[in-house]
C-alpha cells in the first residue's frame, strides 16, 4: 500500500511537472512567435565612468548689465553671445570663457535694453581663475566718474559676472595691478576677496 501511495504521488508529482513544462515551453513559443524579444541581463562588468562618475555639465557665463524699474536698478543676467568664429564655450576653459564674458560686459553698447555703470573705456587687463577664487584685474577708467549707486552697480555688474560660472567663489578685484580697497570719490570699500554675499 505504501509503494501504491509513493507511485501514485510520484505520477501526481511527474504530471504536475509535465504541465508547467509544456505551458512553459508553449509561452515561451507565443512569445517569440509575437515578436517579444527577452531582455538580456547587464553584464556584470560595468565600472564607474572615468571621471568619478561625474557628468560634465556645460555652463554659460552670463554678463550681469543694469535694468532700470523706474524706482530702482536691478542686475540682469545674459547669456554671452558666440558664433561660428568665436565658440569659446566649446574650448570648455573657465578662464577663457570669462574672458569673454567681460569682453561682451566691458564692449556693452548704449542701445541695449540695460544699462551699465561702467565707464566705457574700461578694459580688462587680466582674468585668472586660482584655487582661492576669480582674479579680476580692471585698467584705471574703472574707478572714475559717477556717484555712490554708479559705484555699487559697477562693483555688482564686474562680482556677478566674474562669479557666473561658480556663484559662491570669491573675486579679488584689482586696478591696474593694485587691491581695489576704496572705490569712488566716496569711498566704497571693497572687501578683498568680494562675493556675492558680500553686496
Amino acid at each position: 500500500m505504501k509503494d501504491s501511495a509513493q507511485k501514485n504521488r510520484s505520477l501526481g508529482l511527474l504530471a504536475g511537472l509535465a504541465i508547467v513544462l509544456v505551458l512553459g515551453g508553449a509561452t515561451v513559443t507565443v512569445l517569440q512567435r509575437s515578436g517579444v524579444e527577452e531582455i538580456p541581463d547587464p553584464p556584470s562588468d560595468i565600472s564607474e565612468p572615468a571621471n568619478g562618475g561625474n557628468v560634465a555639465q556645460t555652463t554659460i557665463p552670463e554678463i550681469y548689465l543694469l535694468q532700470d524699474t523706474g524706482t530702482d536698478f536691478e542686475l540682469l543676467a545674459m547669456p554671452i553671445t558666440v558664433d561660428d568664429t568665436n565658440n569659446v564655450l566649446s574650448s570648455n576653459d573657465p578662464e577663457l570663457m570669462l574672458t569673454e564674458a567681460f569682453r561682451q560686459l566691458l564692449a556693452s553698447s548704449e542701445s541695449s535694453p540695460a544699462l551699465t555703470a561702467i565707464p566705457p573705456e574700461t578694459q580688462l587687463r587680466n582674468l585668472e581663475i586660482t584655487d582661492s577664487g576669480v582674479r579680476v584685474d580692471l585698467s584705471a577708467e574703472f574707478t572714475r566718474g559717477g556717484g555712490s549707486a554708479s559705484m555699487i552697480g559697477r562693483l555688482d555688474q564686474v562680482v556677478y559676472t566674474a562669479t557666473s560660472l561658480d556663484p559662491d567663489a570669491e573675486v579679488w578685484l584689482s586696478v591696474e595691478g593694485e587691491p581695489l580697497e576704496l572705490l569712488g570719490g566716496e569711498g566704497l570699500e571693497v572687501p578683498q576677496p568680494v562675493s556675492r554675499d558680500d553686496l
